[in-house]
């Protein structure tokens, strides 16, 4: 509810914060270091969070770019992004004991990548250039994917086949640009099928759908996550796009300029999807230092997905537990 002309107001958003993927990530990480011992190594980050892979790198993860930087025979695990079956081959010829942390809506897309490859149907990959979700689910079906990365590029791509054309998408995208660019394949190849459900996450989909709701009537919104973290950098476009007269983004509440805060009244808070919820206060913290009240929440649904840990890890956290 909008507060009163000249009157400050701190709301903050609900959803925000950890996905279930992120939270299965993170735990895959705190469980094989409890379970093995450190090191453990992660190809790239396991999350786009500076703060998580900080504090996991303090524990004894590390982090690598590829497998060739990890001594044959260790541990390590796959991001939440996913990987290419090329990587999986690389972790096997290099005899790795491999921890598949990849969340299992990415993993969905990448099934989805495979059966249209099946049917020998052209694949648009909807994401961005190098990301590692678009890296990986690329590599299911390298031949058939071609990656669209804008509503520009929707105009342009060139299918061999224009009836046999499918569409795929990286699931932290906008959605509203996501469904821009689906409709202009569409006047393009009438014949473009859809994936069998939306790839673009529930976590996603609802974050930007509490930042709409907040940023109309907020003249600053801080959306908190780091500069790599696509969903949260998405967050700051749905906002201005939603009517915020300004959005930023942050790490933590130290990369907050004041002069963002003059003259404003109502500030909107969010989060992206792989920030800790410490991070956040911190924010609101900061600008109750200046004056701001005790944010509120506005909450626009409840989420109570809960993913199972990777089954490598939990057969032997269960091995453990019976002293086997």
């Amino acid at each position: 509810m909008p507060a009163r002309p000249g009157e400050k107001q701190v709301v903050v958003a609900a959803p925000r914060g950890y996905c279930a993927g992120v939270d299965r990530a993170v735990i895959t990480v705190e469980k094989a270091l409890d379970r093995y011992g450190p090191p453990v190594y992660v190809r790239k980050q396991i999350v786009h969070n500076k703060h998580v892979v900080e504090t996991l790198a303090e524990r004894g993860a590390i982090f690598v770019e590829e497998l060739d930087e990890v001594p044959e025979g260790a541990t390590v695990v796959f991001s939440a992004h996913g990987v290419s079956p090329m990587v999986r081959d690389q972790a096997t010829d290099r005899r790795l004991k491999t921890i598949d942390a990849t969340c299992p809506l990415v993993t969905k897309v990448h099934h989805e990548a495979r059966r249209f490859a099946k049917e020998d149907r052209e694949i648009l990959l909807i994401g961005h250039a190098g990301h590692e979700e678009v890296e990986g689910t690329s590599g299911e079906a390298p031949e058939h994917i071609t990656l669209v990365q804008s509503p520009a590029d929707a105009d342009t791509v060139e299918v061999k086949d224009p009836t046999r054309v499918s569409w795929l998408s990286q699931t932290t995208l906008s959605v509203d640009e996501t469904m821009q660019i689906v409709r202009r394949l569409r006047e393009r190849f009438p014949l473009l099928q859809d994936p069998p459900s939306d790839d673009i996450c529930y976590a996603t989909s609802n974050r930007q759908s509490a930042v709409k709701q907040i940023a109309a009537h907020s003249d600053l919104v801080i959306v908190v996550g780091s500069a790599n973290s696509s969903n949260s950098v998405r967050l700051v476009e749905v906002a201005l796009d939603a009517g915020a007269k300004a959005s930023y983004r942050v790490d933590n509440a130290s990369e907050i300029d004041d002069g963002w805060l003059e003259g404003v009244e109502h500030v909107g808070i969010t989060s992206g999807a792989s920030v800790p919820d410490d991070l956040v206060q911190g924010v609101l913290d900061h600008l109750v230092d200046r004056g701001f009240p005790v944010a509120t929440e506005e909450r626009l649904t409840e989420e109570n997905l809960v993913f199972a840990l990777p089954p490598e890890l939990r057969k032997d956290l269960r091995r453990n537990a019976s002293g086997d």
